[in-house]
């Protein structure tokens, strides 16, 4: 209804409280400015100045309109300013998952990196479990993915960074039955709900942390979970290091040594690499090298 000139007119009209010093302002004579006004007002049929001797006032009406004027203008300076940034790569928003398995210790330092240096850009952190990362990166719901296991279940135009290894305990309650045990086989463990995490693939092939085949699953969402009901004594299982160790420090979880593989978790980060887009290329470039991500996020 209104070009963004004359609304930036009645603006400075309103700011300035004059025809005259805003026809100054706009490089304009005062009675184009004053014909501009009687012509927004004419068409919206109510009065927005109250002419004076020396200066012009708003009417109740015009300020409610100025008020609205103001949020068009912002909104509208918001959107040029992010088609010319989306036109240079630049998008608004920038979505990252994290596997559950990897650490946080560094998160918070990331995030204030990332908003001191971009005024214009928001994150968006997911998390998820196991396949369900791949799932996530695979149908775009996620930009970058941090803690993904190196057998790739999807195709697609991704790069990947190794992580390295993540590091797997065989932990319990030291009050669970097993704890008392001179040693522990598949015998002595199956009778006791293997504490898993619930991978969040929907579409993709589900994967969990190692049990026996007699062994039933007590399948949680988080490693918050899944370690109260290992504190509890519920059940049994591994926990990557970075997580239980710190439970084992103050005595609330044992290790014990188990006669079986633990499970395969080569890790790493990857990104999409189908479109331009310069956040993620200034988060990859961040987050650093093999031997970073692993210091940082695994180990």
């Amino acid at each position: 209804m209104f070009s963004q000139s004359s609304l930036e007119m009645l603006e400075t009209v309103a700011r300035l409280g004059s025809f005259s010093a805003a026809a100054v302002a706009l490089h304009k004579v005062p009675s184009a400015i004053s014909y501009g006004v009687r012509q927004v007002e004419q068409e919206l049929g109510v009065v927005l100045f109250q002419r004076q001797a020396r200066k012009v006032v708003l009417t109740a009406a015009g300020e409610i309109f100025i008020a609205q004027a103001r949020l068009l203008l912002q909104q509208m300076e918001t959107t040029k300013a992010q088609t010319r940034r989306a036109g240079f790569g630049w998008q608004s928003t920038l979505r990252l998952t994290l596997d559950n398995v990897v650490k946080l210790d560094q998160l918070k330092p990331l995030i204030e990196t990332f908003y001191a240096t971009f005024d214009f850009a928001e994150l968006q952190i997911n998390m998820e479990v196991f396949n369900g990362s791949w799932e996530a990166i695979a149908q775009r719901r996620a930009d970058i993915v941090l803690g993904a296991t190196t057998a790739v279940p999807v195709h697609g135009d991704f790069e990947l960074r190794e992580m390295g290894a993540l590091d797997w305990l065989f932990v319990m309650s030291p009050r669970h039955p097993c704890a008392a045990l001179p040693v522990l086989d598949e015998a002595s463990v199956s009778p006791y709900p293997a504490i898993c995490l619930d991978d969040t693939s929907i579409e993709l092939p589900k994967r969990h942390t190692g049990f026996f085949p007699q062994q039933r699953r007590l399948l949680l969402p988080n490693w918050y979970s899944a370690i109260e009901c290992l504190r509890n004594g519920v059940g049994v299982g591994y926990v990557p290091r970075h997580i239980a160790q710190a439970q084992i420090a103050r005595g609330a979880l044992v290790e014990r040594a188990l006669d079986e593989a633990k499970p395969l978790s080569q890790c790493c980060m990857v990104w999409r690499n189908d479109s331009k887009h310069r956040l993620v290329e200034w988060m990859v470039d961040y987050l650093g090298d093999s031997a970073q991500l692993h210091r940082d996020w695994l180990a």
